[in-house]
């Protein structure tokens, strides 16, 4: 089971490169922090010698600050240019997005940023280097592609919810007692700690995605602290976990809509005949060229949804989709596994395990199974591709969690603090543009400083627009706050 709201830069997902800390040491921080060369991993080789890592060791919970600790795996590429300005933070959403991974792969679209700031990123709490979850094995994971995420039946129904539980056992049973421990919140306490062993006095931050979430409650939780700070692909504060689905479906839907007007088609008729592909996908999976495999419905759908994130992926969806049309799922499957993080041996990332632990810790709403069936009509016309599977997601998401939710939405207002800037994308699918305009309203008057880009994909800084990087990069290099409402077409 898969959550469709994940970070930006998807593009660059088959080339993840992987770090950690090696021994020895070059410099030491004023706050602690040993820098030395980041090492290969099996899941990649290590990142040139401009980047350097670091663990930070934090308190397992903040209510005991001097009580047990982990440790937070860092990585940083030092700024190039003499006039610094101090550390720029990271963090490329999920939850469960691996900062010193995406790190150096992401470098080089804001390689203007590096002038005169530090580039850095880290694994929060629950993510990879940082006391990293594995919910499940492998083969584990494989067979759970054959359980119906939108069931039709009692016996699917009942699979369906068993496969959640069994998830979340098996999360409880490898984080121990720090599956209490890497919410949000907890991540965010994190971010000030980052920022002091920096040794900067105040937080510049670059959030996407999720890390938009991030990012607002660090500035309700340290709003003194904040400096210039940008969020971009946002998610909604004010959506609830049926709220943020319904959000999601609508999206998903506009960009399949825009799809299809740009290969000609209807998108009432275009979305009723892959509505349609699908209900076939359902009743007898496609092969798919991979021996022990096959397309199901499920994987049909996360195919579908992978390059609906970037336009420059529409392509792809068209030839995979043409594929499936004559009887071949490997295009639609090869999409799935490069969003579930599916190597060729087999072997899967734990994206989506971290993911499901920080938001299911953070989301105190857990819909019933008959609560989520009253919705999905709701959800089948708001999108008849995406509503059903969105719609069971609320139900069996975090269903029977080994511990309790923390709240309904998060808290972000922030009076007090430096203007922060929200980008939002017209044509996102994931967080859609009215989130951006809630975070705005909801960091307060003053603080929320709105950018709106019309165009499409995930995220709107490195996408083509120059009116969007040239006003990102003003404000995060010269402190030049656009003004409120500005709109880059």
């Amino acid at each position: 089971m898969t959550r469709f709201v994940r970070w930006t830069a998807l593009a660059a997902a088959s080339a993840l490169l992987a770090a950690g800390c090696s021994a020895g040491s070059s410099d030491d921080d004023k706050g602690g922090l040993s820098w030395g060369r980041c090492k290969a991993t099996a899941e990649g080789p290590a990142p040139s010698s401009d980047w350097q890592c670091a663990t930070l060791k934090v308190p397992l919970d903040w209510s005991e600050p001097d009580g047990e600790t982990i440790g937070l795996g860092l990585i940083r590429a030092k700024a190039r240019g003499e006039d610094r300005v101090g550390s720029l933070l990271f963090n490329f959403g999920g939850p469960g997005a691996s900062g010193l991974s995406m790190m150096p792969s992401y470098a080089p679209a804001v390689s203007s940023l590096r002038e005169r700031y530090d580039l850095v990123s880290w694994d929060p709490r629950g993510v990879g280097a940082s006391e990293g979850v594995r919910c499940r094995g492998d083969k584990e994971i494989q067979a759970a592609e054959s359980v119906d995420v939108s069931p039709d039946t009692p016996a699917e129904e009942k699979a369906y919810f068993e496969d959640a539980a069994d998830f979340g056992q098996g999360c409880r049973k490898d984080a121990g007692k720090l599956m209490a421990h890497v919410s949000t919140a907890d991540s965010a306490r994190d971010m000030d700690r980052i920022r002091e062993a920096l040794g900067d006095a105040r937080m510049n931050y670059f959030g996407i995605s999720y890390g938009t979430e991030l990012g607002g409650t660090y500035a309700h939780l340290f709003p003194k602290k904040v400096g210039r700070m940008t969020l971009d692909a946002v998610v909604d504060p004010g959506a609830d976990t049926v709220g943020h689905a319904e959000n999601q479906a609508r999206g998903f839907q506009r960009a399949l809509n825009g799809y299809l007007e740009s290969t000609g088609q209807d998108p009432e008729e275009g979305t009723r005949k892959i509505a349609d592909l699908l209900r076939r996908i359902d009743a007898r999976p496609l092969a798919a060229g991979t021996p022990g495999r096959k397309l199901t419905q499920t994987l049909a759908v996360t195919g579908i949804i992978l390059p609906l994130y970037s336009k420059d992926s529409w392509p792809t969806l068209t030839s995979a989709l043409e594929a499936a049309e004559q009887g071949d799922g490997s295009e639609l499957l090869a999409l799935a596994d490069r969003y579930n993080e599916r190597d060729p041996s087999g072997r899967y990332g734990t994206t989506t395990h971290s993911q499901r632990v920080i938001s299911c810790l953070d989301d105190r709403q857990r819909p019933t199974m008959a609560e989520t069936k009253r919705l999905l009509p709701r959800f089948e016309k708001i999108s008849p591709v995406f509503g059903a599977f969105l719609g069971w997601d609320t139900a069996g998401w975090c269903h029977d969690w080994p511990v309790p939710g923390q709240h309904d939405t998060p808290e972000v207002s922030a009076p007090g603090a430096a203007p922060v800037l929200v980008v939002g994308n017209t044509g996102d699918p994931a967080t859609p543009y009215e989130g951006a305009r809630r975070m705005a309203d909801e960091l307060g008057k003053g603080v929320g400083v709105m950018l709106t880009w019309r165009g499409e994909g995930h995220g709107a800084y490195g996408s083509g627009s120059d009116c969007v990087d040239s006003t990102v990069d003003a404000y995060l290099l010269d402190g030049a706050v656009p003004k409120d409402g500005k709109v880059c077409s």
